[in-house]
């Protein structure tokens, strides 16, 4: 069967894992004989915006633009499904009534939660919230989670006409959730169950495993530093492991502060280019993945675990069903330092179980997370909505 498939995206204007994952997915579907188009804007855009971010903070409500330049794609090209990752701020949900307007079947992967939460993290001033939960988004503006309360309002506002106008849930054929976690949430939240997949993304691994029975090594993080992830703590286990070395390799643009609380034995690398970031994970002896928030399908994981590196990871949403405790990793409580110093030092005095999770970790990215596996199955899902679409 000879497919078109249309991604649509709106990237975020730094590098993040969603860029990534669609990067990836693109190549891997034309690996299979699929034509992709791309359908994108950036919200780098944004800063070369005569009134800058006004146009954006609409935008992300309603957009006749972006609905009619969308409405035009589809006329010229055809495609035989639509696959939304995001549509914030510059695309807007305006565009998904063209597609049911034009009977081409929609498919969305659903990265986070902005379907029911305002920033899309469930979280509030760093802590775990579910306030906005049940068409309540104002709690976003009274709480202002943005720490901006012109931000804080757009993102209330936009969540709440999306889902008071029904736009994604009368036009997305098929969601794709991340987690059982996440699916669970939504589908609460009105997600229709029968509509519904959990599906983590196709990426392609290495099959090199790093031996991570030596004495040298670092501990290693990798990916953005933010405030919602819990660097904090991880920095304060630093300061009480004086003795070990950690590299941090992200942008750190949005906490610069980091930098002034890091100790002697912490380095910040910023933003590594692909073959840097493979020798990061080389050098490492493990991996920390440290959030306050509920992640969606974090690729770092499964990238450290196809190295066969160890992963220390917070017990939080979905995690602890990539990384499963004393499986294939350690989990500790966000913010507790205690748990997390205990993990790290666990697993540098003991060698042998690195090596243990580490292997264990290898097997399941490249088994249970294996591309070829999962492709097919997003494969039988645009399938699946073609045929039900070409049936009504």
């Amino acid at each position: 069967m000879s497919l078109t498939i249309a991604i649509v995206h709106n990237d975020y204007g730094k590098v993040s894992g969603e860029e990534i994952v669609i990067d990836n997915l693109a190549t891997l579907l034309e690996k299979r004989g699929v034509t992709v188009l791309r359908f994108s804007r950036s919200s780098a855009e944004i800063e070369d915006m005569r009134l800058g971010k006004i146009p954006a903070f609409f935008s992300g409500i309603h957009n006749p633009f972006s609905r009619r330049a969308f409405g035009k794609f589809l006329r010229v090209m055809r495609p035989d499904v639509v696959h939304i990752h995001n549509l914030y701020p510059l695309i807007s949900p305006s565009i998904l009534p063209e597609c049911t307007a034009q009977g081409i079947p929609v498919v969305m992967t659903v990265h986070n939660f902005r379907l029911a939460c305002p920033n899309g993290l469930l979280l509030s001033h760093n802590d775990v919230c579910h306030r906005c939960l049940g068409g309540r988004e104002y709690w976003c503006v009274l709480r202002n989670c943005e720490n901006d309360i012109f931000k804080s309002t757009g993102y209330a506002l936009r969540t709440a006409v999306a889902r008071i106008l029904r736009r994604y849930y009368d036009n997305v054929n098929h969601f794709i959730c991340l987690s059982e976690f996440q699916s669970n949430i939504l589908v609460k939240e009105g997600l229709p169950a029968d509509r519904v997949s959990v599906l983590a993304n196709p990426m392609t691994f290495t099959n090199e495993t790093i031996n991570s029975k030596g004495k040298h090594g670092y501990v290693a993080y990798v990916g953005r530093i933010s405030p919602e992830k819990d660097v904090s703590t991880l920095i304060e286990a630093s300061r009480r492991l004086g003795d070990l070395q950690f590299k941090f390799a992200g942008d750190y643009h949005r906490l610069p502060e980091v930098i002034k609380q890091k100790t002697d034995n912490c380095e910040f690398l910023g933003q590594l280019n692909t073959e840097d970031i493979v020798q990061f994970y080389h050098n490492a002896r493990m991996v920390v993945f440290a959030t306050r928030c509920y992640e969606g399908f974090p690729t770092v994981l499964l990238e450290a675990m196809s190295y066969g590196l160890p992963v220390v990871c917070s017990r939080i949403g979905g995690l602890p069903e990539i990384v499963e405790d004393g499986v294939n990793g350690l989990l500790y409580e966000p913010g507790n330092v205690n748990e997390l110093t205990n993990c790290i030092r666990t697993l540098w005095q003991n060698p042998a179980l690195c090596q243990k999770l580490g292997e264990a970790g290898k097997r399941r990215a490249l088994e249970d997370y294996a591309a070829d596996r999962l492709l097919d199955r997003l494969l039988g899902i645009y399938e699946k909505v073609i045929t039900e679409s070409t049936g009504r």
